[in-house]
């Protein structure tokens, strides 16, 4: 067996075994193409998605978000982001307990921004699929994921490109109050 199949055990196991197991949600759209798995059925599910992500191109991190989102509607899970994405002028992906998506939040409030604030753990069966979703949009599925002015900047210290650094080295560049005031993101 190699490694990185492992490892994706491992995480299919925690998954099956917390609260990142995919569950019937109130989103119709979200909810995931089948009805609640035994934990031996959720595991293998995890495994197969990781291996068919794996096949398919994706890296490591990819892979795991996808075994965490399990099936689901993509198609769906796309819309809903782009809902989110264009419902205002500054929107954060972020997660309650990380610390750079609580960081991100507080600087760009101290940089006067009105921030929509999108939790992917406010449940985690809902969220687990957009952030698989937001790893193919953005290419890269850690949080925080800031769009200003429905375009991707980054997240709080990194990003995936010069023109995608993160608010922190667009805050150091004097780009970030530009940025927020031409998308009309400032309070």
């Amino acid at each position: 067996m190699h490694l990185s199949t492992l490892i994706a055990v491992l995480l299919a196991c925690l998954a099956a075994a917390s609260a990142f197991v995919p569950a019937p949600v109130a989103k119709a759209r979200l909810a995931p193409l089948q009805a609640e798995k035994t934990f031996v059925e959720t595991v293998q599910t995890a495994i197969r998605i990781f291996q068919e992500s794996t096949s398919q191109g994706a890296d490591f991190k990819q892979a795991v978000a996808d075994a965490l989102a399990g099936e689901y509607d993509r198609a769906a899970a796309q819309a809903t982001l782009d809902d989110y994405v264009a419902s205002a002028p500054c929107v954060v992906f972020t997660w309650k307990p990380s610390p750079f998506s609580q960081k991100a939040l507080k600087y760009l409030d101290v940089a006067g921004a009105d921030v929509k604030n999108v939790r992917l753990d406010d449940p985690w069966a809902e969220g687990n699929p957009l952030r698989a979703e937001l790893g193919r949009m953005v290419g890269r599925t850690s949080v925080p994921s800031v769009f200003i002015g429905g375009k991707y900047v980054g997240g709080f210290d990194g990003g995936v490109s010069e023109d995608q650094p993160g608010i922190l080295d667009l805050a150091f560049q004097g780009k970030l109050r530009p940025l927020l005031e031409d998308a009309g993101a400032l309070k």
